[in-house]
């Protein structure tokens, strides 16, 4: 009884450790949990983390490179769409899905109105 409540006071809040940052581009991947079943069968809790990579993005509409973090699909994602700004400009802002991203698009689409 006492190891299990020393555990979880060493652990903390669980709601804590599952939040998911909204400083970059993740496309609505999250951190997921589940259990590892092996042949005996003996459950055991885990977690799979979304491949996040920090990676310097060039804007053409801006004229400026920007670091950001994002995961290996938003990058595969942008390569297919043609760049940054068409990625941000073309897609949902339900699919974006960031403030970061939904701040961006807003000021690319700023600058092409200046233009």
């Amino acid at each position: 009884m006492l190891g299990q409540n020393l555990t979880k006071l060493l652990r903390g809040p669980a709601t804590a450790f599952y939040r998911l940052r909204m400083d970059g581009l993740f496309g609505g991947v999250a951190i997921q949990h589940g259990n590892n079943k092996p042949k005996s069968l003996h459950k055991t809790r885990r977690i799979w983390l979304p491949n996040i990579q920090k990676v310097t993005v060039y804007s053409a509409i801006l004229d400026k490179k920007l670091k950001l973090r994002m995961t290996s699909r938003i990058l595969r994602t942008i390569d297919k769409k043609g760049g940054l700004d068409n990625y941000l400009l073309e897609t949902k802002d339900k699919n974006i899905a960031s403030e970061l991203g939904l701040e961006l698009k807003q000021t690319l689409q700023k600058a092409l109105q200046a233009k």
